[in-house]
């Protein structure tokens, strides 16, 4: 199969970032996952692209794919920008035989770290202030369960997995690219930890932005 790109010289020629072979790998994951790729596709189109030079030489790998051919804002990232993420949390919430639950009106740090172990943990982000675009939310259920609820309108990315547990992330995307994202990482063990976005419920501080960013131009522009 031909699967050669023809593109602007100018951009294929482009040195190729991490973010980029990132993007790429992830399209491919998805395409395995919807069936669109064997296993063995997968396996030797993703050793292409870490091997991958310039910018035309990622777009080869996915030429062929529905991805590659779609209108509209690029999707969020399914890892958070290296150094955007402080190694020490801003919050923990902790439950050992217990419930722990962060809710309501409150400040979202860029690093959450949750401890379910034999008790229940519930974060609801759905009403939470953001002042950083990109969250990171470290869960650990270990014979427990940690519950996340994000607003409609933000971008959701799960980056952990289960042991004899259930890892469950509904994966969305927001139309916004100034709207936050929330990645879920971290491990059930014998446990569970869910995130889905809670219906109904809207980042409105991203419309706050929205409305001071054309305040700003008014003003600029009335002061002329």
């Amino acid at each position: 199969m031909d699967l050669q790109k023809q593109t602007t010289p100018a951009v294929a020629e482009l040195r190729a970032s991490d973010a980029e072979r990132d993007r790429i790998a992830d399209i491919l994951h998805d395409a395995l996952a919807e069936g669109r790729l064997t296993a063995d596709e997968h396996a030797e189109r993703v050793e292409g692209v870490l091997h991958a030079k310039t910018v035309g030489e990622l777009e080869v790998f996915i030429r062929d794919l529905p991805a590659a051919h779609r209108q509209g804002p690029a999707p969020a990232p399914y890892r958070p920008t290296a150094g955007a993420i402080p190694i020490d949390p801003d919050d923990n919430v902790v439950a050992v035989f217990s419930g722990a639950v962060r809710k309501g009106r409150w400040r979202a740090g860029r690093r959450i770290h949750a401890y379910a172990i034999f008790g229940s943990v519930e974060i609801d982000l759905s009403e939470a202030l953001f002042d950083h675009q990109q969250v990171v939310v470290k869960s650990f259920a270990i014979f427990g369960s940690v519950d996340i609820r994000v607003p409609e309108n933000v971008s959701l990315r799960g980056m952990g997995g289960g042991v004899l547990g259930s890892f469950e992330v509904a994966t969305l995307d927001s139309g916004d690219p100034e709207a936050p994202i929330v990645y879920v990482d971290g491990w059930a063990v014998l446990g569970s930890v869910e995130a889905r976005p809670k219906r109904g419920k809207v980042v409105a501080d991203i419309l706050d932005r929205v409305h001071r960013k054309v305040d700003r131009s008014l003003r600029r522009h009335l002061g002329h």
